[in-house]
């Protein structure tokens, strides 16, 4: 039975509903400041926690809660005659429920300009250590941390009259969760502070390191998966704590088998790449690299496209687009054999047009509010890496090159049409695994070499993919990831066909190269930057 219980939120979000609820099953309400203020201004009968303490609240209300009569009454076990007998020799009645939600500190440190004197204000004592004496008590105290458990809570209540033990075991488990999370917010916030002894005055915003002393990544499980890259292996898949929206995990699986550990990392791939682009586009991945990829007047135009670089890659592949699927984009795509489909939408027609491909997976990404390339901004800010006991961390490769970055390095100047070819190009380089040489033509790739050892190799293998997909390299624009270290990768491009080529530039032999693209009569641009990826 419920007998008592202590509120105590700082986002008020159902507070009003749920007390109420509470106090109509003849419960009675404990609360602190703010929180016992609204309940009694809205006519709920409500004890001040000072009152019930005989302390009252001090130090601006950075002591209220931590006293024996409200830590006592979360911790006693009822199953113990010898803490009953305490409680009564003190004068202490149990607390059956506590409802807590924290000072918003993860809030408050995002913004803009946050002083370290907010930021310290807004870690909350009293509150996770009520937490902590109810979680641990989970067998007799509910503990709820957040509005999204009040409907739950008050279910049971209304149907039993208590919580049923799995409930408050879930909700015990939920609340050190929130803990855990609550705490390495403030250790990571704190750890990357850049503090050299200088006078702190409550204005003083400090300056911020990227990566923190010590890193508390949170993340929550969305699913176990059937097994891992190969069957022997385990796997399960997690999501940010705090997902971007249009990001991969933030999606919903419309039809189709379960997705395989395979299946996800390949559809991230696609989809890191096709939301890189504004218009209309096309990505078919193929064991992590892009096989096609291109943009046209609509889905099914740049699909058609991305398909006819490497139909034979294609197969079994994982396709997104960046715009709804339609009809005639979906009857083109049923034609094939494709593991994972995703796109922001699927209309009616191409819904039911693979329904009867009751193993496609279908994947709907919602785009966020702002228009159709808005999602496009919704990107991983860190990369991670695990290496053996340790992590690489590194800010994500979300550079963005524009027109005005090209630096033309050879006598011939590309074409207006060459430039719009390299700077897709360019795009699609940086979701190729490196070394990468890609060319392109018409907002069309013609041939992908990927993740070989040597980038002569990997020239010679997009060359020979295009001949397989009977694709002419004559008037192709190139992109590689890194600089070409001798002449010859890019002797083997033009060879091909190629007329412009786009690289980052920075090899002692810059200049050997330089001369050799002038000696057959080629454009050249560096970009200044490369495009690793591993």
């Amino acid at each position: 039975m419920i007998k008592q219980a202590l509120l105590s939120v700082s986002d008020k979000t159902g507070v009003l509903e749920l007390a109420r609820a509470l106090a109509d099953m003849g419960v009675n309400l404990l609360s602190t400041g703010g929180t016992a203020k609204l309940l009694a201004e809205n006519g709920i009968k409500v004890t001040e926690v000072a009152d019930c303490t005989g302390f009252p609240e001090m130090l601006d209300g950075r002591v209220k809660t931590l006293h024996p009569k409200i830590h006592g009454g979360l911790l006693a076990r009822r199953d113990m005659p010898a803490h009953m007998s305490a409680l009564e020799e003190h004068g202490i009645d149990t607390i059956d429920l506590l409802v807590v939600n924290l000072y918003p500190f993860e809030a408050t440190v995002a913004k803009a300009g946050c002083t370290l004197a907010d930021a310290i204000e807004n870690i909350d004592i009293g509150g996770p250590a009520m937490v902590r004496s109810a979680a641990k008590n989970w067998a007799d105290v509910g503990v709820v941390t957040s509005a999204d458990q009040y409907e739950a809570v008050l279910a049971e209540l209304k149907a039993n009259g208590k919580l049923s033990d799995k409930l408050r075991f879930s909700l015990s488990v939920a609340a050190f969760n929130r803990i855990a999370q609550y705490d390495g917010a403030i250790s990571d916030y704190l750890s990357s502070v850049k503090f050299d002894g200088e006078k702190v005055t409550e204005e003083f915003v400090p300056e911020r390191n990227a990566f923190p002393a010590q890193s508390n990544g949170q993340f929550i499980k969305v699913q176990d998966l059937r097994y891992g890259e190969n069957s022997h292996q385990q796997a399960a898949l997690y999501r940010d704590l705090y997902p971007a929206p249009g990001s991969l995990v933030t999606g919903v699986q419309l039809q189709g088998k379960e997705l395989s550990y395979n299946n996800i990392a390949d559809a991230d791939a696609a989809w890191e790449c096709v939301k890189s682009f504004e218009q209309p586009a096309c990505v078919i991945i193929k064991h992590a690299n892009p096989c096609g990829v291109a943009v046209g007047k609509d889905a099914h135009e740049a699909y058609a496209k991305a398909f006819q670089t490497d139909p034979t890659s294609a197969f079994g592949g994982i396709i997104a687009f960046n715009r709804p699927l339609d009809k005639p984009a979906a009857e083109a795509v049923s034609k094939q054999f494709v593991e994972v489909l995703m796109a922001p939408d699927f209309s009616a027609e191409a819904l039911e047009i693979f329904k009867s491909k009751v193993n496609v997976r279908l994947m709907k990404i919602a785009l966020p509010q702002g228009g159709d390339t808005a999602w496009a901004q919704g990107r991983n800010a860190m990369d991670a890496k695990r290496v053996g006991s340790g992590l690489l961390l590194q800010t994500a490769d979300n550079h963005e090159l524009a027109l005005a970055d090209l630096k033309v390095v050879t006598v011939k100047q590309p074409t207006p049409e060459e430039l719009n070819d390299l700077l897709f190009a360019w795009k699609v380089a940086k979701y190729v695994k490196s070394n990468a040489i890609v060319f392109c033509k018409n907002g069309m790739t013609m041939g992908v070499g990927a993740g070989q050892m040597s980038r002569l190799d990997s020239a010679r293998i997009a060359s020979i993919k295009a001949e397989s997909a009977k694709l002419s390299l004559q008037g192709t624009v190139v992109a590689s990831d890194a600089f070409f270290p001798f002449r010859d990768g890019l002797d083997v491009v033009v060879d091909a066909g190629a007329t412009c080529v786009a690289q980052p530039g920075g090899s002692m032999r810059d200049q050997e190269v330089i001369d050799a693209a002038n000696e057959r009569g080629i454009a050249m641009v560096f970009t200044g930057v490369r495009h690793f990826r591993h």
